[in-house]
């Protein structure tokens, strides 16, 4: 009777760490009818349906992804979208530019004495380029500002101080044009490092520039041996190429397969483990998940975008993600044991042009599409409503 129990206590500990195969091995274990949708995920595939309407008045092109309980339990794409389809998902790259970092200060602990208290504008983490500083603050810049974007670095208007708006005159540099190293560098800084958030593109690529100057690697390169084949990914990459970019942007743009970006949220539900394998430190992912003390600011930590000043007030506090511009949002809810990949995308998004990967065909359908919903509201009310599809 022993072994009997021994043996169920293990079956069940598998069952419950589940990881799925790459797609080119039999992929994700997934659920179509409706009624295993709901009595194996526990989810209303109607209400998800409905989100699905609801994302198609937001964006040109898109899709909805769901995982509950280890399961894929929603697949529905519209225009350019497709499963193959590796769109630049714009500031969703930030997130893989913190899980590239947290690998590195496990890797090599000794670079990082102070963790991210560390300061990090010296030459010792940054190339010779970046010096002189144009302002001498910078030298108080830590690792865990830089990623909370309270470094001080001038970004988007307004910044936000003890949760006070305030405006930023004039912003700083976004999208592409802070990804260039030589105008992160050349960024001013707005306020001193730590004393306010400002969403800054240019503090996520200094963090990129610091894992390349470390590693010797690009961060493409080195996120694909860290991350990329431990987790199974197919073809992959970073957009913007068409900008005369000479490294990995990192303030956004990674382009990835739809079932891989849910991969890299499953990890994060998972503290960082994937198949017995501790991939990101599971401390570093908790970081990411609650608010930071880099950040009091703004409910922003280590480039996740947080629910702990409930702004999905239907959606359970836990629950964190981070957006990219044309509507794309990859979420982890802990407590309800899933991850979502909103898709959206504007049509150069998905160019072979901007990601250097080839775009599946397209029938040219919604070419007439004008959007009725924000993106940007279309970010919190996508996770209120797959949240309302729990069957309770």
């Amino acid at each position: 009777m022993r072994k009997a129990f021994a043996y169920l206590a293990v079956a069940v500990t598998a069952a419950a760490q589940y990881f799925p195969a790459p797609d080119a091995q039999g992929g994700w274990r997934a659920l179509r009818d409706p009624s295993e949708i709901r009595a194996t995920a526990g989810l209303d595939a109607g209400k998800l349906d409905e989100a699905f309407e609801y994302i198609k008045a937001s964006s040109k092109h898109g899709g909805l992804l769901v995982v509950r309980r280890g399961w894929l339990a929603y697949e529905r794409y519209f225009g350019r979208a497709c499963r193959e389809a590796t769109p630049n998902s714009a500031s969703c790259g930030k997130l893989f530019t913190s899980i590239a970092m947290g690998i590195l200060m496990s890797e090599r602990p000794e670079l990082f004495p102070d963790g991210l208290d560390q300061k990090v504008y010296t030459r010792r983490y940054l190339p010779a380029e970046a010096f002189p500083p144009n302002d001498p603050l910078k030298a108080e810049i830590k690792l865990g500002q830089l990623l909370a974007m309270t470094a001080g670095l001038r970004g988007n208007t307004p910044g936000s101080v003890r949760g006070k708006p305030v405006p930023l005159n004039p912003p700083g540099l976004d999208g592409a044009k802070a990804m260039f190293d030589e105008n992160a560098y050349g960024e001013t800084l707005w306020c001193k490092p730590g004393e306010g958030y400002s969403y800054a593109t240019t503090a996520p690529h200094i963090v990129s520039i610091i894992v390349r100057h470390l590693t010797g690697m690009e961060m493409q390169q080195y996120l694909e041996s860290r991350l990329a084949k431990p987790l199974g990914w197919g073809r992959w990459g970073f957009g913007y190429r068409q900008t005369g970019m000479k490294h990995t942007p990192g303030g956004g743009g990674i382009a990835l397969r739809a079932t891989d970006m849910l991969r890299a949220g499953y990890l994060l539900l998972h503290d960082g483990e994937w198949a017995g394998r501790q991939i990101v430190p599971a401390d570093y992912v908790r970081k990411c998940a609650r608010p930071s003390p880099y950040n009091p600011h703004f409910a922003y930590s280590l480039q996740t975008e947080l629910n702990s000043d409930a702004a999905a007030p239907a959606t359970p506090r836990d629950a964190y993600w981070k957006q990219g511009s044309g509507g794309y949002a990859i979420y982890v809810i802990p407590s309800l044991d899933m991850v979502v990949w909103k898709i959206g995308g504007r049509d150069g998004q998905y160019s072979e042009q901007d990601t250097g990967l080839p775009a599946p065909p397209y029938d040219g359908a919604r070419e007439n599409w004008k959007a009725s919903v924000t993106a940007e509201n279309a970010t919190l009310r996508t996770l209120e409503l797959v949240s309302a599809a729990i069957v309770k």
